[in-house]
């Protein structure tokens, strides 16, 4: 194959590079179309754009792989932990000797908030949607540590990265509370991320919280399967935020605010709100029918990148019935995603399509047996997610060739014209 490749416009030639990565699709270079062709290319949503050189996650849709620095995501959610895979995302390599220990350790004495933080979440109604107050809240992050100002200081960016991911769940967890008027419930240095995180989430003053092993050992795989996934919506954004040296509070709380639209962080809200417009069991025959009828779409099922199947619900499953098991959850509503689930799995229509249930269908059903109401799901996918965009935002900034990005247009509005007085427009 040749390394270029030969783009003809009217009678003129001109030769654009093929850029090879260590796997996946090649890329033709266009940096230099628009200053010897004075053309854009035009490619809406960026589909079939590669906006940057990444080191961290690889996906082939077709062949349901998900890869986090080369390691299957299968195998890190069935033997490594959270913090493992923050570390392994951040840093290139699984930790070695006592890398891991030091990390952790860094990891836990970041979690507490400054004490007049606690006030800020005051600021907000009762009402108002988690996600709004995450929003808010890691942004106003920046006002406590203008050291991360100092994006260019590799020191500060590490800093500010072990904050992000030690802060996360602790603001998640007190938007939690202030949402159903407990009181807040401060991090213990004796728990790991994940028992902090739950106790933080349930545990009340009027008696002890016990952290169950099983819904631990389950809320972290959820973290590990949410961690990273390439260059998508709220990636991106974090990294358009960066590009121009924003603080890293700024653009996580920018990545926040993207991951919030229904069609990116809210698909298992919308899943499990799916379950309860079915209702029943018996409801279901004639929901698949409407489906099929194009009147209802089906949330849960099949993917926008993954045309096979999504590698992440496999072990979501594992995970939804382990935990369905532990608490013994007699939920109508779980019956019916059950159900569900066999219809979808046997119907030759959804086979044929490949609409295979994904990530999402199980994660919903697994965060509601664990006691999260739907508008906490979106939440805790950025909780876990911080780990990727962090590590985004600093590879970007690690990249010699970083710019500002600056997306072009197909311009369609009016050509120059001139003011007309307000007396004599016609």
């Amino acid at each position: 194959m040749s390394d270029k490749a030969v783009l003809t416009i009217g009678d003129k030639a001109y030769d654009l590079p093929i850029l090879k990565g260590t796997t996946g699709p090649d890329v033709v270079d266009v940096r230099k179309l628009y200053g010897e062709t004075e053309m854009f290319t035009y490619d809406p949503a960026f589909t079939s754009t590669a906006s940057c050189e990444s080191k961290i996650t690889y996906i082939d849709g077709d062949a349901g792989v998900l890869l986090h620095r080369g390691y299957p995501i299968e195998q890190l959610a069935d033997q490594s932990s959270f913090l493992e895979v923050c570390y392994l995302l951040l840093n290139g390599e699984l930790p070695k000797g006592d890398a891991l220990a030091d990390f952790q350790t860094t990891i836990t004495r970041h979690t507490m908030l400054h004490a007049q933080f606690d006030r800020f979440f005051e600021g907000f109604r009762r009402d108002a949607h988690p996600m709004a107050v995450m929003t808010g809240a890691v942004g106003a992050l920046s006002a406590f540590y203008a050291d991360a100002i100092q994006v260019d200081d590799p020191v500060q960016r590490k800093i500010s990265a072990h904050r992000l991911i030690a802060k996360m769940p602790t603001i998640a967890a007190r938007a939690f509370k202030y949402s159903i008027g407990q009181p807040f419930v401060s991090p213990r240095n004796n728990l790991s991320y994940s028992e902090n995180f739950l106790r933080m989430c349930f545990a009340v003053p009027a008696e002890d919280y016990v952290v169950n092993p099983v819904l631990a050992r389950a809320m972290d795989k959820i973290f590990i399967l949410h961690a990273d996934h390439e260059q998508n919506a709220s990636t991106s954004t974090v990294r358009l935020a960066g590009s121009s040296g924003a603080n890293p509070f700024a653009c996580i709380a920018a990545g926040i605010a993207c991951l919030w639209g229904p069609s990116h962080g809210g698909a298992n809200q919308e899943a499990l709100e799916m379950l309860e417009e079915i209702g029943s069991v018996e409801n279901i025959p004639a929901y698949v029918q409407g489906v099929k009828d194009r009147k209802y779409k089906l949330m849960g099922f099949g993917h926008r990148v993954y045309k096979n199947f999504d590698p992440r619900a496999k072990v979501m499953q594992k995970t939804c019935y382990e935990v369905l098991e532990q608490l013994g959850v007699k939920d109508p509503l779980l019956q019916v995603a059950m159900e569900l689930e066999k219809v979808a799995l046997s119907d030759p229509y959804f086979i044929d399509r490949k609409l295979y249930p994904n990530i999402d269908f199980y994660s919903g059903i697994t965060l509601r047996a664990m006691g999260f109401p739907t508008n906490m799901f979106t939440v805790l996918f950025a909780l876990a997610r911080t780990s990727g965009w962090i590590s985004q935002w600093k590879e970007m900034f690690e990249d010699p060739t970083r710019k500002i990005g600056r997306p072009r247009q197909l311009y369609l509005g009016a050509t120059q014209r001139d003011y007309i007085p307000v007396d004599k427009r016609g």
